[in-house]
Parts: structure tokens; sequence; C-alpha cells
């Protein structure tokens, strides 16, 4: 009796592969990185430094068109319009580079609904521009950090008014007070107390107004060293604590502005970013 020997295929065979033979395992392929690292970094790298050219120009551009002497340059208005639209223009130009550049250069997605596409491409602009955003604000906090110490350590060597804590007060108003009148011959020649006058008028700064006995303290102050009488040397003191304090409020009033306007151009940065990333990334899968 003859026996008939069953040979059963392997479960890994491949269909047509014959019995007893090799089976071919297919090469297992890891599946694809949703994001394109390399081309976020490059559309980030081109967005700041697009970026830092155009604030270097816009810069030569203001200080071109400014003027130390009365009536010649543009005015203080028109000199913060121009620099509030050249905001704009700086980081929709660089961020719609950085955008672009991102979805362009990011690897093809093969078997990926369309809307998976798109939200992947928007993804990679708003990748590119919060690298670029971070990697610039990095640079100008490091460079403008550093020149601002360098000129902290440089005045307070001369000046002691600089080592005061708190609200800053123009020496500008502190020679203001200190101010002879050229029609009376002054005292004996005192020396200033700057920095303890900036501390009190920096005080009234933060506080709104300055206290009975400080005006009357520095009023004994300014009169002993101009000649002025001492209700005249008190109300000097009340006149230049108010203007110091209007140029206090306009100086925050302005950074306020500046702020807000900061906020909506980097808004409309990342939009404009995310924007033409899809827009590259249809011109990629073209």
């Amino acid at each position: 009796m003859s026996t008939v020997v069953s040979t059963s295929a392997s479960p890994y065979a491949t269909p047509g592969t014959a019995p007893g033979a090799t089976p071919y395992a297919a090469p297992v392929v890891a599946p694809a990185s949703a994001v394109s690292w390399g081309a976020v970094l490059a559309g980030a790298a081109a967005a700041a430094a697009l970026s830092l050219i155009l604030l270097i120009l816009g810069a030569g551009l203001g200080l071109s068109s400014v003027s130390p002497w009365s009536g010649l340059g543009v005015s203080a208005t028109t000199f913060g319009v121009s620099a509030i639209v050249w905001l704009m223009v700086t980081q929709l130009a660089a961020s719609g580079l950085g955008g672009y550049l991102a979805g362009r250069l990011r690897t093809r997605w093969a078997d990926l609904q369309a809307d998976e596409v798109y939200f992947r491409d928007t993804a990679h602009g708003l990748l590119a521009w919060s690298v670029a955003s971070l990697v610039t604000a990095a640079v100008l906090t490091t460079t403008i950090g550093a020149v601002l110490g360098q000129d902290k350590r440089n005045a307070s060597a001369t000046d002691p008014a600089s080592l005061v804590h708190g609200r800053a007060v123009d020496g500008y108003y502190i020679d203001i007070l200190f101010r002879p009148q050229p029609a009376l011959v002054p005292p004996a020649v005192l020396p200033r107390p700057d920095g303890e006058v900036v501390r009190v008028m920096a005080k009234g700064l933060s506080e709104g107004a300055l206290l009975d006995e400080d005006v009357r303290y520095l009023g004994q102050l300014v009169s002993q060293r101009t000649g002025l009488a001492l209700p005249a040397a008190e109300q000097r003191v009340t006149d230049t604590f108010e203007r110091a304090k209007t140029a206090a409020a306009k100086a925050t009033k302005a950074a306020a502005h500046a702020s807000l306007w900061m906020f909506i151009s980097l808004l409309a940065g990342a939009f404009v970013a995310s924007w033409l990333a899809t827009y590259g990334g249809r011109r990629r899968d073209l």
C-alpha cells in the first residue's frame, strides 16, 4: 500500500511559491512620518534670515528719514505708521516664504485623503513660522539685551541715578530742577543729590503723584542750589514732575500700541505661513 505524503504550504509562503521552497519575506516598510522636519527647519531658516534682512533694511530707511533739525524729516506720527507698516510687510513676506518652502520641500504622502494632506501642509507652515519666530526672538533678545546691558554699565559708572530700580526718570528733568536762574546769584555750590531725587520722583511716578512732604523736601533742595525762593522752588518741582509724568504716560501708551501691532503682525504671519504651505504642498504633488 503506497503512502501519500501531503505537503502543507507554509503560512508565510507567498502566492506562486513552490512547496518546499524558501518563502519570500516582504520587506517591512516603516510608516512615513507625518512631519517633514527637514522641510520645516529649512522654511524656518529662510523665514528668520529674511526677517533679519528686512529689519536691518527698515532700520536703515527709518534712520535716513528722520532728522535732528526742526522741520526736516518725517513727523513722529508718520514715522510710527511707517514702522508699523514695515513690521507687517516683514512678517508677511518672511512667514510666507518660510511656509511655502515648508510645504514645497516636504515628502510626498501616498494614500492620504485630500483633507489630511491639507491639514498636514497647514501644520508644516505653522511649525515653520513658530520655529522662525522663536529663533528671531531669541537672536533679537540676546542682541538687545547685550546692548542695553553695556549701556547700563557705562551709565552706572558716571550717573548714580541709573542705579534706581522701578520707573526710570530721564536725567533731563533732574537738570531742570537744579537749573539756576540767570538773574539770581546761587549760594555756595552744593553737590546735586541726583540719586535721591530720582528715587523720590520714581516713587511718585509709580503712585501717580508726589507726596506733599516730598514736594517740600525737593523744593528745599532746589532752593538751596538755585537761589529760588521756597514757593517758587516747590512750584518748579511740581511742574517738572508733571512733565515727567506726561512723558512716562506717552511712553507707556506707545509701548502698548507697539505690542498690539506686533501681536497682529505675528498672527497675520502665522496665517500666511499656513496658507502658503498648502499652496506649496499642492505644487509639490503635481
